[in-house]
């Protein structure tokens, strides 16, 4: 089933969610509670295999990670918003990194929320994603 987040309904086609996360425990935990929302999830572990990922899979949205392993997160916005496939894909920053530490270039590059893991339950990271897919 897809959410669709305008409609606030379900149509036959999943919603696509990328998440680049290195940490497998937190990854597969928001895998999980997507999933039993009805979206369809893939992951990736580094920015360089979550930009491959992104590019194959065409997300409609992402969960991006800043510090990781080969490229991190920063870098990989950089690459994903540089091609006309992933220009206006819906980005959320998901990490333990203060809103302050993070690169400055992150909101320069359009991110839609920046969520600090500690702070947010995975209920509440699904709530923030079914409104910035409805717009809100």
């Amino acid at each position: 089933m897809r959410y669709n987040a305008s409609m606030g309904e379900s149509s036959s086609l999943p919603v696509k969610i990328a998440i680049i996360e290195d940490d497998i425990v937190i990854s597969q935990m928001y895998r999980m509670k997507f999933e039993a929302e009805g979206f369809e999830v893939q992951t990736a572990e580094d920015g360089k295999t979550g930009v491959d990922l992104c590019e194959k899979m065409r997300p409609d949205i992402i969960l991006l990670d800043i510090r990781m392993p080969q490229m991190n997160g920063d870098e990989a916005l950089k690459k994903i918003r540089a091609t006309d496939w992933g220009k206006n894909i819906p980005v959320l920053v998901l990490t333990n990194l203060g809103e302050e530490e993070a690169p400055s270039s992150f909101h320069a590059l359009g991110i839609n929320s920046y969520i600090v893991k500690a702070d947010f339950t995975p209920r509440q990271v699904t709530e923030r994603v079914k409104e910035v897919l409805s717009g809100r």
